[in-house]
């Protein structure tokens, strides 16, 4: 039993190239970093080995932190969270401010319950007719609640990355892209700057424009965009969250590329 507790405070999830969980394992140097809901650092892996990015500047002497659980949460549910997980209740700036709480739980109460209790059901679907069955069930609860739950609803738009799964692996190509496109907005309001998560979405949104031959949107998706204006595109913000030797961030420039040269012969 201590193990196992050992085990469940200090385990890292180990994610795939979408970060989408593939199993936990044990860091010990890394399991020293505390936890922050706006962290200054990122964990991302390759494989299993762990790569510890930094996602901003950092000041000399300044603490390192990571956020232990979902950002996407409102401030409740993190805190809830944390106690019941690791047994500490946060102090950052995000908990203290409740910043972005109204955004998150924007709309009709009784709508995003529904949806909430709805995307707790969703299991990972094994076949075929598991995925058409999660499908309907999206664009059912999509469609009634149009107009009464924004895009920026967590649930709505956790709603929407279920469906937009669901799209690709149906091989929907048309409807997956225009789900994805929905979620672009919320990513980039819940996660600024550089963040592993926006960067992935924009790069899935960037890959179905590419397959539909959507060359100009694919490229404007991928490419590097303007510092200066903060809209990070997904080359921009995987340099700085996964390292440009990282397998993601060469697969994405292979995918660039491609829709280069398809432009320069069109």
């Amino acid at each position: 039993f201590p193990l196992f507790l050992q085990v469940t405070c200090n385990c890292f999830t180990i994610s795939n190239g979408e970060m989408q969980d593939v199993g936990v394992g044990l860091y010990p140097s890394m399991s020293l970093l505390n936890h922050s809901c706006d962290p200054n650092c990122v964990i991302v892996f390759e494989g299993y080995q762990l790569l510890l990015r930094s996602v901003r500047e950092i000041q000399i002497g300044e603490e390192l932190t990571v956020s232990y659980i979902e950002s996407l949460m409102p401030t409740s549910e993190r805190q809830k969270q944390l106690m019941r997980q690791y047994c500490f209740e946060c102090e950052c700036p995000l908990c203290k401010n409740q910043e972005k709480d109204a955004e998150k739980l924007a709309g009709e109460e009784h709508a995003w319950k529904e949806v909430r209790d709805a995307v707790n059901e969703v299991r990972y679907p094994k076949s075929k007719e598991d995925w058409e069955q999660v499908l309907a069930r999206c664009q059912n609860l999509l469609s009634s609640n149009m107009g009464r739950l924004p895009d920026t609803n967590i649930y709505q738009l956790k709603m929407l990355d279920c469906a937009m799964d669901a799209c690709i692996n149906l091989e929907s190509w048309e409807e997956a892209l225009y789900y994805g496109s929905r979620t672009l907005g919320p990513y980039r309001l819940y996660y600024p700057g550089f963040h592993p998560l926006r960067a992935v979405q924009l790069m899935r949104v960037g890959k179905l424009q590419y397959s539909q031959d959507l060359f100009p949107q694919a490229l404007e998706t991928l490419k590097q965009a303007s510092i200066e204006n903060c809209f990070f595109s997904a080359y921009n913000i995987m340099k700085v969250t996964h390292g440009t030797d990282h397998s993601l961030v060469q697969v994405l420039m292979e995918i660039k590329e491609q829709c280069e040269a398809i432009m320069r012969t069109q």
